[in-house]
């Protein structure tokens, strides 16, 4: 009889500990909806704004287009070249406000010093969400890598999780102070 309650208890430990891994898994998953929301809002703001910039007519034609082209682009980028196009647009902004003289004149155009703060703060930001969005999904590969995971289908039908790897160094420009001319 007693080999009997030690066999339970141990199915009923292994349950235990299958369900806790379960509900970690599933938070982990929603983790990096939440995080992967946050980082679309926070491309989202910074294409907007770069289009913003684009269609000012402050910078020269051909900056204009180039930063305007790369905005729309990674707008409407599909899923699966949303980091190429994200990529894109970063360097699309080095180019364009890669000088002091450049993100000076933004800054001179009527609400441009607020239109350069929101920039600013996009660009900080998306690295940010990033690294969140990247650190969730680490997060959750190591548990899924777990055999027991793998062996009881713990993850279900969710698929696995893919890191967000684009271009994110911000203008060095845009992170210094600036004047207006």
């Amino acid at each position: 009889m007693t080999t009997f309650i030690w066999i339970a208890a141990v199915v009923v430990l292994i349950g235990i500990y299958l369900s806790w891994t379960a509900g970690r898994l599933d938070r982990l998953h929603a983790r990096i909806d939440a995080a992967r929301a946050a980082l679309d809002a926070q491309l989202l703001r910074r294409a907007s704004v770069a289009q913003e910039i684009g269609t000012s007519g402050v910078l020269d034609p051909a900056a204009s287009i180039v930063l305007y082209q790369a905005a729309h682009a990674a707008r409407q980028a599909p899923e699966d070249g949303r980091e190429v196009a994200e990529s894109e647009l970063t360097q699309a902004l080095r180019a364009t406000l890669g000088e002091r003289e450049q993100v000076d004149a933004v800054g001179a155009a009527p609400g441009g010093e607020q239109t350069l703060a929101e920039l600013t703060a996009a660009v900080r930001r998306v690295p940010m969400a990033r690294r969140f969005h990247n650190d969730a999904v680490r997060a959750a590969r190591a548990v899924r890598r777990h055999r027991l995971v793998r062996y009881f289908r713990l993850a279900g039908h969710a698929p696995f999780p893919l890191a967000f790897e684009m271009d994110d160094e911000p203008p060095a420009v845009l992170g210094a102070p600036h004047t207006a001319a």
